[in-house]
């Protein structure tokens, strides 16, 4: 609690040396609580809290009465156990992902990750699991802490440590590989195959998170790895689906 007061005090004097606008649209922060996510008050209750029905194994939306989707139920490889998606790429949650990979509110990580942690207390799709079982963060693609400075997924896990005293296990390592944004479907299951790799052994439950799920090929990537260093059961999280 001591170094959450402390967290929010810090931010606030930023806040007010150096004054960040709404990463939505673009209003004047108005009080500390503001501040200390990056958004204001309207646009941060806006944020959908996911949808009503989801798929029990990839977490999108379901449109039928079946538990699992008609894609999962044609696709038998997910190597993850659960999948829990929190927001749409669209609109203002997308306004608010590229504010925060590519702009400068990197405080709407907080605003992200207890997000998170919401959603994996509140999922349909298993038990509400121990504090005790780890996350996992994404690892980056090599080379890119060097070239940019910083990653996303890393600061979100940061902030689950340090504030909310989440076990934060970085086990995972990414070889050389292609961006996945640049590819197509197809080319993105092979790109990771093999690239991402775990060589310490694991807890038997993880939870794997990341910041955007499009076709599951990271995911997949990273369940196999976890799987294959002792994990049994893997769940996975991100904030954004497409």
């Amino acid at each position: 609690m001591k170094t959450l007061y402390l967290s929010k005090k810090l931010n606030l004097i930023r806040e007010f040396l150096f004054p960040l606008d709404c990463a939505v649209c673009g209003r004047t922060l108005l009080n500390e609580a503001e501040a200390w996510i990056g958004l204001c008050g309207e646009c941060a209750e806006s944020f959908p809290s996911g949808p009503q029905k989801c798929c029990s194994i990839c977490g999108r939306p379901l449109i039928s009465e079946m538990d699992v989707c008609m894609n999962c139920r044609k696709n038998d490889g997910n190597l993850y156990d659960s999948m829990t998606l929190l927001y749409p790429y669209i609109g203002r949650e997308q306004r608010a992902l590229k504010a925060y990979k590519f702009g400068k509110h990197r405080t709407l990580a907080r605003f992200f990750s207890e997000k998170m942690l919401s959603a994996m207390n509140g999922s349909q799709s298993r038990k509400v699991l121990p504090l005790e079982v780890p996350w996992i963060p994404v690892p980056p693609r090599a080379g890119k802490l060097k070239t940019a400075g910083w990653d996303q997924v890393e600061l979100i896990a940061k902030i689950l440590e340090k504030l909310y005293h989440v076990p934060v296990l970085r086990c995972l390592k990414r070889l050389a590989s292609k961006t996945q944004k640049e590819l197509g479907k197809s080319e993105r299951i092979t790109n990771l195959k093999g690239r991402i790799v775990c060589p310490v052994t694991v807890p038997e439950e993880v939870i794997v998170f990341d910041d955007v799920f499009t076709t599951g090929s990271t995911m997949n990537a990273c369940a196999g790895a976890l799987k294959d260093a002792g994990a049994k059961k893997v769940h996975g999280i991100c904030l954004f689906y497409s």
